[in-house]
């Protein structure tokens, strides 16, 4: 069986829109919604790009059957991984078991907020590879000790 997806695009529409388009698209009879972690829209004519979390919260809210994700995160530059980890927590109990966690290695036109330097993609995969191993270790409800 074929699943059906719909991508809600923060670059495109404003936090309100947004949830109201991902209950439409529950109604409609889709089965998963992703939507994009973006910080700057495309172009500028897009206007702004909301905060994914906090949509991707109201949304796990006003939803009650389709599945969530984000489309995708980068765990590194704009956000600490040990972050990520609690945003996906919580999303996931506000969407009661329904959030899968997509994580990427970034691209310039958003990570690069933070005023730091765009490393080579080796480097990138090398720091997606350890902020993943720190989420999963922090997922487990165990005490993590930070790495010596």
């Amino acid at each position: 069986m074929t699943d059906l997806g719909y991508t809600l695009f923060t670059e495109q529409s404003g936090p309100r829109d947004l949830v109201r388009y991902a209950s439409s698209a529950e109604e409609a009879g889709f089965d998963f919604e992703v939507m994009s972690d973006h910080y700057s829209p495309w172009l500028t004519e897009q206007g702004h790009a909301p905060y994914a979390w906090s949509v991707l919260g109201a949304v796990a809210h006003a939803t009650s059957r389709v599945g969530l994700m984000t489309y995708v995160t980068c765990p590194t530059l704009r956000y600490h991984p040990a972050v990520v980890a609690q945003k996906a927590a919580t999303v996931q109990l506000l969407a009661e078991g329904r959030f899968r966690l997509g994580l990427g290695s970034g691209e310039s036109l958003n990570e690069h907020v933070v005023g730091q330097g765009w490393p080579s993609v080796q480097e990138r995969h090398a720091m997606l590879r350890e902020a993943v191993g720190i989420i999963r270790d922090l997922h487990t409800g165990e005490l993590v000790e930070p790495p010596r």
